[in-house]
């Protein structure tokens, strides 16, 4: 168990729980027509290491986040790196979902780094960015509960 002493301000950490197994929570952040349906439309994804792919940001006009796979171990760990593209000098942060088999069902631990909290701007993206995950996990498990 993290306490918050041990906690970074500098990341967005957020652990869920889903009443479900690993392989579905996996499918949920891998499958792109269930990732469209809890966070956006993705273009290119695939879970190898190394793809280069990008996130349609539903604005008009459509903005564009570009990412990589940096780690992809089936059922354990997505790692991306997240790079919005609409910033005037964007950040590259990085992403990283990891799953673990708890009870009966899963725990999906949810770490946004590569906020620097010294610079004004970045500090409100991380607190906007810790509001936003947090509601994209609500629509996660209301997808997963209710294929």
């Amino acid at each position: 168990m993290v306490s918050d002493a041990e906690l970074d301000p500098a990341a967005v950490e957020i652990g869920s729980f889903f009443p479900h197994r690993p392989e579905t929570v996996w499918r949920g952040l891998t499958e792109p027509d269930l990732v469209e349906q809890w966070l956006m439309r993705s273009v290119g994804f695939a879970t190898s290491v190394g793809t280069h792919f990008i996130f349609a940001v539903p604005t008009q006009p459509t903005a564009e986040i570009a990412c990589e796979v940096l780690t992809a171990r089936p059922n354990e760990q997505l790692t991306i790196s997240w790079v919005d593209l609409r910033a005037k000098h964007p950040a590259r942060w990085i992403l990283d979902w990891t799953i673990q088999p708890q009870g009966r069902g899963t725990r999906l631990l949810l770490t946004h780094t590569g906020f620097d909290i010294d610079d004004r701007r970045q500090k409100m993206a991380r607190n906007a960015m810790e509001r936003g995950w947090r509601t994209a996990l609500t629509r996660l498990r209301a997808l997963l509960d209710h294929p």
